[in-house]
Order: C-alpha cells, then sequence, then structure tokens
C-alpha cells in the first residue's frame, strides 16, 4: 500500500486533460521510476491515540466556551467576580450565592453543568491516554520540558520520530520553517509554511507562553525581542517553538533530554 502525499501531486490539477485514469497512470509512473512522493501511513495504535488525543482538545474547547458564556453572563449583569477561577471549589460556592434574574440563572445552571459534564469525560479520557503511554520512553522524558502538559500531542501527532533524519526535518513537517524561493542569485525567505500538523503547530507555539527564564526557548525568544523588538514577538515565538520542538525530537529519540538551558544557566 502507498499513500501519495497531495502537496507532491498538486500539479496534475493543472493538466488540461484531467481524469482518474490519467492519475492512476500518472501515480503508477512515478512509482515504477521510484519518484512518487509518500506520505506516512500512521499504525493502528498511533491512530488510535490520535483519535483520543485530538477528541479531547474537542472537549477541552467546548468547556472553555460554556466558561467564558458565564463569564459573560456576569459581565453583563455587571457582577464584579471576586476569585480568580470561578468554577474551583470556592468559586462554585460563590456563584451558588447569588441572586440572579432569570433567564441568567438559568443559562448559568445550565452551562455549570455542561462544564462538569465536560469536565468529567476529559479526565476520563487523560486515564485513558495516561494507559496507553504507560510505557513509552519518550513520552516520560519530555515530561520534563516546561510547558509540556500531561496530554502527549507531540507523541501522538509525531509517533515514530524515527521516520525523521533529524529536528530540522520535524520542524519543516510541522510547518514551523519559512519559505524559500531561489533564482539564480536572487534568494528569498517568507512566512512560515504551516503545513503538516496543524495540532502539533499549535501544541508547540502554546507551549511557548509557558516557559521559565533560563529554558533555552525562553532565551531564543527573548534575544530575538531584544535585537529586534517587540514588533517581531511572533518571530521569536515561532524561533522558540522550533526550539522546544528540537528539544521534542531528541527526548523522543533518546529517551531522555538533553541541556535544556545554557550553560551557566538553570534549567
Amino acid at each position: 500500500m502507498h499513500l501519495a502525499h497531495p502537496l507532491g501531486v498538486k500539479a496534475f490539477t493543472y493538466r488540461r486533460v484531467k481524469d482518474d485514469e490519467r492519475d492512476a497512470a500518472d501515480l503508477a509512473d512515478l512509482l515504477r521510476m521510484g519518484r512518487l512522493p509518500e506520505a506516512w501511513i500512521a499504525p493502528p495504535e498511533i491512530r488510535e491515540l490520535r483519535e483520543l488525543t485530538r477528541y479531547r482538545h474537542k472537549l477541552v474547547g467546548l468547556r472553555t466556551s460554556c466558561r467564558d458564556q458565564v463569564h459573560a453572563v456576569l459581565a453583563k449583569l455587571g457582577i464584579p467576580v471576586t476569585c480568580t477561577d470561578i468554577f474551583g471549589a470556592w468559586g462554585n460556592t460563590w456563584l451558588d450565592g447569588l441572586d440572579l434574574p432569570q433567564p441568567y440563572a438559568g443559562k448559568v445552571a445550565s452551562l455549570r453543568q455542561l462544564n462538569a459534564g465536560l469536565t468529567g469525560e476529559i479526565a476520563l479520557l487523560e486515564q485513558v491516554i495516561g494507559d496507553l503511554l504507560a510505557g513509552h520512553e519518550g513520552y516520560r522524558a519530555i515530561q520534563v520540558l516546561p510547558g509540556i502538559g500531561p496530554v502527549p500531542v507531540a507523541v501522538a501527532e509525531i509517533g515514530d520520530i524515527r521516520r525523521f533524519p533529524g529536528p530540522g526535518q520535524l520542524c519543516s513537517w510541522a510547518g514551523l520553517t519559512p519559505r524559500h524561493r531561489e533564482s539564480d542569485l536572487k534568494v528569498s525567505r517568507g512566512h512560515v509554511t504551516k503545513q503538516g500538523s496543524r495540532m502539533l503547530r499549535w501544541a508547540v507555539c502554546e507551549a511557548i507562553q509557558r516557559q521559565p527564564a533560563g529554558t533555552r526557548p525562553r532565551q531564543v525568544k527573548d534575544g530575538i525581542i531584544a535585537r529586534r523588538g517587540t514588533q517581531a514577538k511572533n518571530t521569536a515565538k515561532v524561533a522558540a517553538a522550533r526550539e522546544l520542538l528540537t528539544l521534542v525530537f531528541y527526548g523522543m529519540r533518546d529517551g531522555h533530554i538533553r541541556r535544556a538551558s545554557r550553560p551557566g544557566q538553570a534549567a
């Protein structure tokens, strides 16, 4: 079984005559010559893990929407929030004591019930995912990296790390490398390609927001902002994300994290 990469055969769409018979013949010719651009076919266990992590991501988004709507109702009624987490133990007690008029009281009660149900489903999924990866050395290794949570989005999306020769290829697959256009002596680089796994790209960019001082991704980010100013903060985030993904690559490949901070800096 061979799975052709859609970007590699995109030129087929520009032909004057295009049908299934011609496409099949061209794909067969490319395969015969050893030039068929192929995509990696994830094994069943990786597809199962991806299904669970992506479903959890959807549920977290729904739970966040419910919580935002509760905050919106309180803001509409002009009620100041006096606690940091209104869905924690003290926050739930505070919400119970509010005397809200209808229909806002019913809406808040419904949203809180949905939030509780989604929280239970998310906790169950996290337990199942943790059991699936109980003996995964790469998963245990990357847990020491700041910003990497208990849900292995990187492990699920990357799959077999050995299919990448180095961290540069992994960053390119995640869509975190800039476009490159070169002709004769003219070379131009554009924005990042944003090709590959959108979930992995989102996960590492979110993890950058939780990097303490002294870590290598944080130092890369701060160095770019110091040289180019705050207008380059998005560029700095992408560069820091590539640095973090490099650490993830070596952690999943070797089973341990290489030095996560520069010499002389605390990890």
